[in-house]
């Protein structure tokens, strides 16, 4: 390049088997799942650095007009009154961060679950369940017989519940792969069964039938929520009267039409939400949970206390 250009260069990086992220059915490995994740990161820095001549680098940089991001100000949270469960470990791990801090920001605690290892539920206001890869884990998510019973218990004792995508299947009735069966949670009578293709994928566009546990903050209803799918899972067996939170517009769901399956105060959907301006899901998740526990205290007449909270020991 320099001989036949007059562009210096400032390094390159050889291929290195060691540094590959491997990949599967759905795509490459995410980082929950990886053990050496955190290995593979710090190797990849240390061959960028032996190869690379990080000093002309950064003169380069130095040398760029200066831009002025604005910045992102977060809401004030009104305070951390409430607890939320979120399945975080090897088998669920797809959360986008701004989600998270929307929780917190509406005044949310957020309270790892691991759903391999975790005998029963901690206290809770409410749960989250995203998305994941829990066919590689099914049979680890079977044998955790006490912590899917709690979680069966809980929700339809009136645990308000959200999940997404992998969520979803774990909460169904089965989960089917590779001719191989096993017991999922159960709150959601319906079945799981993965297939060779995709069976949704790309953008999607939601209406709201107003049947969702929670409404819209403020009672405003947006017109369409944006949201995208990737799953090659498909639910079966699902009654003719279940209830949905959303027709789907574009986009596929759980039958091509409808989406947002809605069981006691649970709201299961294989779209991820992203309306994350307006009307965020999780504004009005918390919004909701701090609602029924007001509600729950006026009618018992009690003096102001944090929401009832739901656990394993019931």
């Amino acid at each position: 390049i320099e001989h036949y250009t007059d562009v210096p260069v400032l390094g390159s990086v050889h291929k290195d088997p060691a540094l590959a992220i491997d990949e599967r059915h759905l795509g490459l490995i995410p980082s929950n799942e990886a053990a050496r994740a955190r290995e593979t990161v710090a190797a990849l820095g240390a061959s960028v650095a032996a190869q690379v001549d990080l000093d002309a680098v950064m003169a380069v940089a130095r040398t760029a007009p200066r831009l002025e991001a604005p910045g992102l100000p977060r809401a004030t949270a009104p305070g951390a009154d409430l607890r939320i469960g979120i399945a975080r470990d090897s088998a669920f791990g797809f959360y986008y961060a701004g989600d998270l801090e929307a929780l917190e920001d509406a005044g949310a605690t957020l309270v790892p679950i691991d759903t391999a290892h975790d005998a029963r539920l901690p206290d809770l206001d409410g749960l989250f369940i995203g998305g994941g890869f829990p066919e590689t884990h099914m049979t680890a998510l079977e044998a955790n017989v006490p912590l899917r019973a709690a979680i069966k218990d809980a929700i339809e004792g009136g645990l308000p519940a959200y999940a997404e995508c992998g969520g979803l299947m774990y909460l169904s009735r089965s989960l089917t792969w590779g001719g191989v069966t096993c017991e999922m949670v159960g709150v959601i009578p319906g079945d799981t069964v993965m297939h060779d293709s995709p069976q949704g994928r790309g953008y999607v566009r939601l209406r709201e039938t107003g049947r969702a546990p929670w409404p819209a903050t403020g009672g405003a209803v947006p017109d369409t929520l944006p949201a995208h799918e990737f799953h090659y899972s498909s639910l079966e067996n699902l009654a003719p009267d279940t209830v949905f939170a959303y027709d789907v517009l574009r986009g596929h769901g759980t039958d091509g039409r409808h989406d947002g399956i809605v069981i006691h105060n649970l709201l299961a959907s294989y779209a991820h939400l992203r309306d994350v301006e307006a009307h965020h899901w999780a504004r009005r998740f918390v919004a909701f949970i701090r609602d029924r526990g007001i509600r729950a205290r006026e009618t018992r007449g009690a003096a102001p206390q944090p929401p009832a909270r739901l656990g394993a020991a019931r």
